[in-house]
């Protein structure tokens, strides 16, 4: 049986009555956008621009458009601060084109970036490179997903004559509030009346490159070019960093996604068309989420992880085909390296998680703290992920150097991981952290090495107060369920239409109960499985199981439970089509599994 409990959602059936008629569509799928909250669904299924909130609504945002366009006038160096990740280094080139496209061929801008290399400065604004931009000449640095909780930065730039504007995402500080600068764009900020709290940081910033372009866009003419043309162009780059990002695909970032997607299909620039080869995506039609999030964000997100992320910034950029596959060749070279280090590492963290379980095969119900001085920087978010994922515990993962300890967090539902490192830094001298931040579900870090037992101390002691009882059990959310004659590739149809999925509008887990296996579970490259399950049509559909590392194989799990021709089981699964010529068809995505008495 499933240790998981398969939760779905209650029914709304006047609202799904409502949806069905008016989009004639089958009744799971008015039942799934019932369930959703969907209100108007022709407008949920085909978003336009008309879904984009007006930037000037974001405080702060007239006086940073003020601010820039005076920059650009008078000819003044700009300096855009970014980050090493897909959000930061996309939101980069976002505000740089913005930028330079308000300044006129006479008097072009003068803007330039600086993207700071993961191990050797670490995130968010370092002081000496604000002396190296003042030494420069430059008086306006614009920070892009970084620069939220950045006091001391703000501080020094005020010193050394510097303006600053702060363009972000992430949470401010609860006690400190926000930095002392001409203008702080980020709609989490206390007092902003921006509807849309969950952009991403390349969102915050196409809001300020929005605004700049619109404020230069005079004629009529200029307007509808912006937006016709301009703005859905600009789109394609917030689209993969609003899924890079994993925020939610609701509202405002769905309608970016989704149209972003479309612009997405024949790109024209060429470092995108380059990494879209190297990453194997069709260039004639627009590609999926799925495939931005592990096909293209994993490319970009190795040049920050692995080496100098200021390759992405070129690359999207480059206006020379040649460079661009260069580039392109490199950033996925840097991603086999990182796939490289990630699974060495994550043969060492199964042995660390080994010595944590109990005799009954259970982990500590507490936050799990594991680190190794050997394990690469760039790849520790990803461990995080992988031991939340094995382990249903919060976790944190570290790597040492030179006496500092830096760490990722991934969470679970239920514990709040920014909260509990805020409880558990303490003040003055007894501070634990060099520097700490992130959200609910995702925290970055630093800390002398000599405090990590501490740290696991501190954590330990708060986290078992908060993870007991029903927290602790990993809950599947399923969507619909269905019978096995609803099984059919028009609902599959149906289900694409009310994409992209993502945080917040996750891909559907359907669920049928009481199928019959038809076949002994084959088992394939020691570890997957294809079940071949009967769903009364004459044909049995495969029901694939796909094993990843750190998780229990599809194999293992098939063998343990006796599963075998003749087996009556419940499946929680996607939908997909298999598209081979041979023996492609509709087939079922393995998500959970419960073997039923006979």
């Amino acid at each position: 049986m499933s240790n998981t409990n398969w939760l779905l959602p209650g029914q709304h059936p006047a609202a799904a009555a409502a949806i069905q008629t008016e989009l004639g569509c089958p009744d799971p799928i008015a039942r799934l956008l019932a369930a959703r909250g969907v209100t108007d669904p022709h407008r949920f299924l085909a978003p336009t621009l008309d879904d984009l909130h007006d930037p000037l609504l974001m405080l702060g945002m007239s006086a940073a458009v003020a601010r820039i366009q005076r920059a650009v006038k008078s000819g003044e160096p700009i300096l855009i601060y970014g980050d090493y990740d897909v959000d930061g280094t996309t939101a980069t080139v976002l505000l740089k084109t913005a930028i330079e496209r308000i300044a006129t061929p006479a008097k072009p801008a003068q803007v330039t970036f600086h993207v700071p290399h993961r191990l050797r400065e670490g995130y968010g604004i370092q002081n000496v490179r604000l002396a190296e931009a003042a030494e420069a000449g430059v008086r306006l640095v614009i920070s892009v997903d970084t620069g939220i909780r950045a006091f001391s930065a703000a501080t020094e730039a005020k010193a050394l004559g510097i303006d600053l504007i702060v363009t972000d995402h992430h949470l401010p500080d609860g006690v400190e509030g926000v930095p002392e600068a001409v203008a702080v764009v980020n709609p989490a900020q206390h007092g902003c009346p921006y509807p849309n709290k969950s952009l991403c940081g390349a969102g915050v910033a196409f809001k300020l490159a929005h605004a700049l372009l619109a404020a230069n866009a005079i004629t009529e003419t200029q307007q509808q070019r912006l937006r016709k043309v301009i703005v859905p162009s600009f789109l394609k780059l917030v689209a993969i960093a609003t899924i890079a990002d994993s925020v939610d695909l609701t509202g405002e970032n769905r309608a970016i996604v989704w149209l972003g997607l479309r612009e997405l299909a024949n790109p024209v620039q060429p470092g995108l068309r380059a990494l879209m080869q190297v990453a194997k995506l069709a260039l004639d039609k627009a590609p999926t989420a799925s495939e931005v999030g592990f096909r293209l964000a994993p490319r970009i997100n190795a040049a920050g992880r692995m080496d100098i992320a200021s390759d992405v910034v070129d690359l999207f950029l480059t206006r020379d085909p040649e460079h661009a596959n260069m580039l392109a060749e490199k950033l996925d070279a840097l991603n086999q390296d990182r796939r490289a280090a990630e699974a060495a590492a994550l043969d060492a963290i199964e042995l660390q998680l080994l010595s944590l379980r109990s005799a009954a095969g259970d982990y500590p119900a507490e936050c799990i703290v594991l680190d190794h001085p050997e394990w690469h920087r760039g790849v520790i978010g990803i461990l995080a992920s992988r031991v939340v994922e094995r382990t249903f515990r919060p976790a944190l993962v570290l790597t040492s150097e030179e006496g500092q300890s830096h760490g990722s967090g991934r969470s679970i539902d239920g514990f709040h991981l920014l909260d509990a490192l805020t409880a558990v830094h303490g003040a003055g001298n007894n501070a634990l952290f060099t520097r700490f931040g992130g959200h609910a579900h995702a925290v970055g870090f630093s800390l002398p090495t000599d405090r990590l037992a501490e740290l696991r101390e501190r954590m330990r002691l708060r986290s078992s107060t908060l993870l007991i009882g029903a927290t602790l059990v990993p809950r599947l959310r399923c969507d619909l369920e269905l019978d096995a004659a609803e099984i059919t590739l028009d609902m599959l149809r149906w289900l694409d239409r009310c994409a992209p999925f993502g945080m917040g509008n996750p891909e559907p887990v359907l669920v049928s109960c009481g199928l019959r296996l038809s076949a002994p579970p084959r088992i394939i490259k020691e570890k997957h499985v294809c079940l071949s399950v009967d769903v009364g049509s004459g044909k049995p559909l495969n029901a694939m199981g796909w094993s990843r590392n750190g998780q229990r194989s599809w194999a293992e799990r098939s063998a343990d439970e006796g599963l075998a021709a003749g087996s009556i089981v419940n499946l929680a699964y996607r939908l997909r089509e298999n598209q081979h010529p041979m023996y492609g068809g509709l087939e079922l995505e393995l998500v959970d599994l419960e073997v039923r008495e006979a």
